[in-house]
């Protein structure tokens, strides 16, 4: 149990609190991180302030620091495609064949489920690819940050992913506290694969963002973020501060023939690139998987294959996908005679200042994450919660602690690290062992990975979160405002069907469609009931309005006629 106790939750909700209440999240996690250091110290805690704060870019054996030099490269990348006219011809393109606020959002959804293998590059890749399609269709902003987000982290746990590699050598650790032999037990991968229905609310949140697509229903405060955007325009609330305005900082590109292959050559240079070089950090080496191909053996490229995503080190290869990004611009840009080496080495730069709140926010939400680890706050709330209860119980207490932890420490990873090693001996203990204690096991795995991600929708603090409204276009805290109605909604029906499957044993496979039907159920009166309150339309796909008499949206910038 922390020393600390109770003290060490303080931190991070006044940091998730201050943010919500002032739309301030640069100043909240600073006070916050600085709240920490007054409790860790006892004094006035500034140098321990900003020694966390350091250590958050060079924590983990730099993997905080890799990201954030792909998050720079990737503003660079951005802006190269920005300035040859990438965006405009991809806008163009879309606009003709996604005509329809449906459409477009329909792609999101589907360019999100496709790119399972990171939830960083789905944000990057998908946000940036339908930021200015949702804009022309009068997609509010805060809509498309929240059709990516709820995308990016619940494929990535489903599907061959860093999150899964991640999770896959915590369930060793978990047996291991349990003290059962490697002999007795299922491999890692089997109970991976038997958690996967348990794992009911990135399942539900993905079936989520289609009912709330194709049906064109909102509630809550995306109710006003739709309403407002299909009515006057405005992508963005007046007194936003977007995470990115390419337009706004840009300007208008230089190239003056917008041509496709200036956005879909780079983003594929991101994607291969990374791809490519994930798998050769794992060790997977392309002439080793040929000559398994023509000597047949299947098996043994297969278990290669697997072997290298568990080792790849995806945020170098995301790193390196990015730069590989920022340099076929650099190349596209003279081979078409947009502009020569020197302009683009000012646009890469100028990528960089588009990407700087980000940074600065990811560096922040990072300290918050030094803070939490000094004063062991999960370990406390979850030492704190998570005892001797009902085994029907347990998993569903375990989800709402996994997500309580990471709303409050702004870390799906580290809440599935502080919370796999503890649930899985309490679930091999209340079951005795044996094949019941492995389907517990299991079940623990998936309701954590819901929890986590439960969390990470919920909290401004969490780095998936930043990624996906600096990616989108959209103001932080007003991506976080309009989201946390939809989790919470697929929160609560995935924990009833935890205490369901608990107390009556009923299969998952006839749970997860009973909560897609109460889903549809839930958006329909809930939209009905506020849009009836608020006399509004409830159903976004009627026509629009025209835009207010001085003003356009133009990629999210609101200009002056």
């Amino acid at each position: 149990m922390s020393e600390f106790g109770a003290l060490s939750i303080v931190p991070p909700l006044l940091a998730i609190a201050l943010a919500i209440l002032t739309r301030k999240a640069i100043l909240s996690l600073f006070l916050g991180i600085w709240s920490g250091a007054v409790i860790y110290t006892g004094g006035l805690g500034i140098v321990q302030t900003f020694d966390w704060i350091v250590a958050a870019i060079i924590a983990d054996d730099g993997f905080q620091a890799t990201i954030l030099v792909f998050t720079l490269l990737l503003g660079s990348g951005v802006a190269l495609v920005w300035n040859l006219g990438g965006t405009y011809a991809i806008r163009d393109w879309a606009i003709e064949r996604l005509d329809t606020q449906r459409k477009a959002g329909l792609a999101a959804w589907v360019l999100g489920i496709v790119l399972f293998f990171d939830d960083y590059a789905n944000t990057a890749i998908v946000g940036s690819a339908m930021k200015d399609v949702s804009d022309q269709l009068r997609i509010s902003r805060e809509k498309l940050s929240y059709i990516v987000d709820s995308t990016a982290a619940p494929v990535a746990t489903l599907g061959i992913s860093s999150w899964v590699a991640f999770q896959l050598s915590l369930i060793e650790e978990g047996y291991a506290e349990a003290g059962v032999a490697e002999a007795n037990r299922p491999s890692t991968f089997e109970v991976f694969l038997s958690s996967i229905p348990f794992n009911m609310y990135a399942i539900l949140a993905i079936a989520m963002v289609a009912i709330v697509v194709l049906w064109g229903r909102d509630y809550g405060e995306m109710l006003t973020a739709e309403h407002r955007s299909w009515t006057t325009g405005r992508v963005t609330r007046k007194g936003a501060e977007p995470m990115q305005d390419v337009a706004g900082e840009l300007g208008e590109p230089p190239a003056s023939t917008p041509r496709l292959i200036n956005f879909f050559a780079p983003v594929g240079v991101l994607i291969v690139v990374t791809v490519a070089t994930a798998f050769w950090s794992g060790g997977f080496a392309p002439t080793g998987f040929l000559s398994d191909l023509l000597a047949a053996q299947f098996g043994s490229a297969g278990d290669r294959l697997w072997n290298a995503v568990i080792n790849a080190d995806f945020a170098t290869a995301l790193m390196i996908g990015a730069f590989g990004m920022v340099l076929s611009g650099f190349v596209l840009g003279k081979v078409y005679r947009v502009f020569g080496f020197g302009d683009a080495t000012e646009y890469t730069v100028d990528g960089f200042g588009i990407m700087l709140t980000a940074v600065s926010i990811l560096v922040l939400a990072w300290g918050i994450g030094e803070v939490i680890s000094a004063l062991e706050t999960g370990q406390y709330v979850a030492e704190a919660t998570v005892g001797t209860v009902p085994q029907a119980v347990l998993p569903a207490l375990v989800m709402v602690v996994a997500g309580f932890i990471a709303f409050s420490t702004g870390t799906s990873w580290g809440t599935m690290g502080i919370m796999t090693p503890i649930a899985v001996p309490i679930a091999w203990e209340v079951t005795g062992g044996g094949a019941e204690g492995h389907t517990l096991v299991a079940v623990m795995v998936g309701v954590i990975f819901s929890g986590a991600i439960f969390g990470d929708h919920s909290s401004p603090i969490s780095d998936t979160t930043v990624l996906s409204a600096t990616f989108t276009g959209a103001d932080l805290i007003d991506h976080v405002r309009t989201q946390i109605y939809y989790a919470v909604t697929v929160g609560l029906v995935s924990v009833a069907l935890l205490l369901v499957w608990g107390f009556l044993g009923i299969t998952p496979f006839v749970l997860l469609p009973v909560g897609v039907l109460i889903l549809v159920a839930l958006v329909y009166l809930l939209s009905e009931f506020d849009a009836n309150r608020r006399g509004i339309d409830p159903v976004s796909v009627s026509e629009p309005q025209e835009p207010e008499a001085d003003t356009i949206s133009v990629g999210g910038s609101e200009k002056r006629e």
